[in-house]
């Protein structure tokens, strides 16, 4: 008979509303079969495999030694909201002030207080599928209603005019826009942003949430366009949302921030003010450093990406049963796999949709992928190439050896 004392944990209403990050919990379960002595090629997280840059990190170490240690302005330093102001300047030649300018410990964490401080029970958020696995669950959280609109190959994946205007209803408060896309990698072009906001004039009641933590990792060029920048007139409606996780490989360092109209950035700031109090100011230091410093991380390590992206689709596209879809940004292949549903298995088990194949993949070639439910679009599964070309080229080598076994 066990002497713990039975938990007196009451779990609050909206805790069941959400689930764990499917994205989080297939790292785990990778961990776990690490340190059980697996080997496995593990292309799930969506995590550059680059070190932070040095000068970055020199900033953070000279942060420590001169004593910059304290709290901050819940909206973060001055020199980080005037490095963030030139780095939208820079990148889309959009003007804030330093009022329209908020800071929180990841863009995460920012669109959650954003959604915090706009959405109540009845209002709809539009999502299109397929989309991060956090949105949906982070609308719930704050007792919105997430709807979900499905893209399909034709449009790209990316949401259409009409498909917006059919969606939007009297509870619309919130489209949540993400370019470019997790997991697709779709970009909006200028002109497919030019023509949903079109449709947002129509509707003035719903606001844009533009998740772009990926811009700069394009592969077109130039960095994704901005539906902020290409429709001015909308600006005030729109909450431009990046952070330095990605682009300058400081997933770790925890600091995101957002643009938009002031009064919306104001709430955040309460909302923060009351949560975390402010960001950590060394990782303020770092994030200013990298805004603000020389921008040849992102131009040698973009190329890198792209390389390893052709690496994986050419591969994939080899396989027999599953097709890629071609990214024009961030760091994912999306992976049709209709092909494989209704085969069997070399122990006879039927992979009935996309979570049996990846699970199949994990247990029979040791390949980590997440499946293509999570994000809201069947049957797929998603891979990251944020890891060196020698372990993509192994993990694609072990599928194509995986398919290949099937019946």
């Amino acid at each position: 008979m066990s002497d713990t004392p039975a938990s007196s944990f009451r779990p609050a209403a909206r805790l069941g509303r959400i689930k764990p990050s499917p994205s989080t919990a297939a790292a785990a379960r990778v961990r776990e079969l690490k340190a059980a002595g697996r080997r496995i090629l593990d292309l799930t997280v969506g995590e550059p495999d680059f070190d932070t840059p040095e000068r970055i990190k020199e900033a953070a170490i000279a942060a420590i030694r001169a004593g910059e240690t304290k709290y901050t302005p819940v909206n973060g330093t001055p020199r980080l909201r005037q490095a963030i102001r030139g780095s939208l300047q820079r990148t889309h030649g959009i003007e804030y002030s330093d009022a329209e300018i908020t800071v929180g410990g990841g863009g995460k964490q920012v669109i959650f207080l954003a959604l915090m401080a706009t959405v109540d029970v009845g209002d709809d958020v539009l999502i299109p599928a397929p989309y991060w696995v956090s949105y949906p669950d982070m609308v719930r959280a704050n007792e919105g209603t997430p709807v979900i609109v499905p893209t399909t190959a034709e449009s790209g994946y990316k949401l259409t005019p009409e498909q917006l205007e059919a969606a939007i209803t009297d509870r619309t408060t919130w489209l949540i826009l993400n370019s470019p896309g997790n997991p697709s990698g779709a970009i909006y072009t200028a002109e497919e942003l030019s023509a949903l906001a079109d449709v947002l004039r129509r509707h003035p009641g719903v606001s844009v949430l533009s998740d772009e933590i990926y811009s700069e990792i394009s592969f077109t060029g130039s960095p994704a366009p901005s539906l902020a920048a290409v429709a001015p007139d909308l600006r005030h409606r729109v909450l431009v949302v990046s952070g330095v996780s990605k682009s300058y490989a400081m997933t770790g360092w925890r600091l995101g921030y957002a643009a938009g109209d002031s009064a919306l950035i104001g709430a955040i700031n309460t909302l923060q003010s009351q949560t975390s109090s402010c960001p950590s100011s060394i990782s303020q230091a770092a994030a200013a450093a990298a805004l603000q410093g020389p921008q040849d991380f992102i131009a040698e390590s973009v190329p890198v990406y792209r390389a390893r992206r052709d690496a994986a689709v050419a591969g994939l596209a080899a396989i027999d049963g599953v097709t890629p879809l071609v990214p024009d940004g961030a760091f994912y292949l999306y992976v049709d796999c209709a092909g494989l549903i209704g085969r069997s298995t070399p122990d006879d088990r039927i992979l009935e949709n996309d979570q049996d194949v990846t699970l199949y993949l994990l247990d029979h070639v040791g390949v980590a992928v997440i499946q293509g439910s999570a994000y809201g679009q069947s049957p797929f599964f998603r891979i990251s190439f944020a890891t060196d070309i020698d372990t993509i080229t192994e993990a694609i080598d072990a599928i194509a050896e995986a398919v290949g076994a099937l019946r």
